[in-house]
């Protein structure tokens, strides 16, 4: 009895043991960090901009200001004429509020040493915004409206900015590709270590960017966004991290 008594000891000891042993190495197991590698894969798309915005404006400069007034009246006839007479469309013609400002100069008096201001007149201002999908129009009508000068109609600023209107579907397939390009480099890195793919960890968008094709045109964090060019690039990034087994 004695010796049975013993071996059952021996039996639940080595029992415990084991047990003990086991769960550790189960607990190790669950508190080791798993397996990751982290990626980051890219897209990138060359388009042409389909929407324009051109902006323009001219200036009237009277010692009357219901004088000023009743020119600028007269001008922004001129100018709305002339735009529909080229084909514009009168819907995508905006005049802007008129902005009034009373132009003054100093000039110094020596024998008083002192500035004397001199009042110029009342200056008006109206500015002008055409947007439209026919891009390669205004853009000829822009570099013709020099013509008004024949008006005696001046343009002080003339500028031009591109857009694009499917910006959101492109934005969702550059994200496909991206996505795409980030698992087949997780999946070479992976492969040749003589690990494979245990599924997606995270998933981090980067920042879409808009510059011209190119250009100096400087990422941001906050994203770039160009205008200026009708040839414009995208591209944006994603950061993934799989687990590794």
């Amino acid at each position: 009895m004695k010796k049975s008594g013993i071996i059952i000891s021996i039996i639940a000891s080595l029992g415990f043991i084991i047990a003990f042993v086991g769960a550790g190495y189960y607990f190790y197991l669950a508190k080791r960090a798993p397996r990751t590698v982290s990626v980051v894969g890219l897209a990138e798309k060359d388009f042409t901009s389909d929407l324009i915005v051109w902006k323009f404006d001219f200036s009237v400069k009277k010692m009357d200001i219901k004088e000023s007034y009743s020119i600028m009246k007269k001008q922004n006839e001129t100018v709305k004429e002339y735009l529909i007479g080229k084909g514009i469309a009168e819907k995508d013609i905006v005049f802007n509020a008129i902005t009034n400002y009373e132009d003054y100069s100093y000039d110094w008096n020596e024998s008083a040493r002192q500035s004397v201001r001199k009042f110029n007149g009342y200056q008006l201002t109206q500015s002008v915004r055409i947007e439209s999908k026919e891009v390669e129009k205004i853009e000829k009508i822009s570099r013709e409206i020099s013509e008004l000068l024949d008006s005696n109609i001046q343009i002080n600023a003339n500028y031009i900015e591109y857009y694009y209107t499917k910006l959101a579907d492109l934005k969702i397939a550059m994200l496909e590709q991206a996505t795409l390009d980030a698992k087949k480099r997780a999946e070479t890195i992976t492969n040749n270590a003589g690990s494979r793919l245990a599924g997606l960890k995270t998933a981090n968008m980067g920042v879409f960017q808009i510059t011209a094709p190119n250009s100096s045109d400087d990422y941001s964090w906050g994203g770039t966004f160009n205008t200026s060019s009708k040839e414009k690039r995208a591209s944006i990034n994603m950061r993934l991290t799989y687990y590794v087994k």
